[in-house]
């Protein structure tokens, strides 16, 4: 007989990306400030909701957030970073992915803004914990590249 135990995930995937702009620089947003992490900045994205693939999600979602359409064929995974689960939260496992292109211009439609940041500039900004080991991993990344 199932438990209502079996029916609780234990992990959230959620897809993010990491759009780069042809000089470089890459898209950060900043969340909004009444959401957990608040105020800080991250890359873009979000949950994988059922039916979806991890990539129809990121178009998805970085459509809602930015207004913007990333080109299925210019996306790459790329890093993931996991949380431990506390209590009842499952874990979050954020899959980052590149964009390199993408039609329209970005717009903070969630969030409190958004901005092209070097790699460097990048690190500098407040973020929450998965996206500096994500932003870590794209640096890292660069180096080798």
């Amino acid at each position: 007989m199932a438990t209502d135990l079996e029916n609780i995930p234990t992990w959230m995937p959620v897809v993010a990306a990491a759009i780069l702009h042809g000089d470089g620089r890459v898209l950060m947003h900043r969340r909004p400030f009444g959401k957990h992490h608040g105020g800080l900045w991250e890359f873009p994205g979000g949950k994988v909701e059922p039916g979806e693939t991890p990539v129809m999600a990121l178009i998805r979602e970085i459509n809602e957030e930015l207004g913007i359409i990333l080109d299925s064929s210019a996306i790459a995974p790329v890093a993931f970073a996991e949380s431990h689960p506390e209590g009842a939260v499952p874990a979050i496992v954020i899959l980052l992915y590149t964009a390199t292109l993408w039609r329209g211009e970005p717009h903070a439609y969630e969030g409190e803004g958004w901005g092209w940041f070097t790699l460097e500039e990048a690190k500098a900004l407040e973020k929450p914990p998965l996206d500096i080991i994500l932003l870590d991993s794209l640096r890292n990344l660069k180096k080798d590249a």
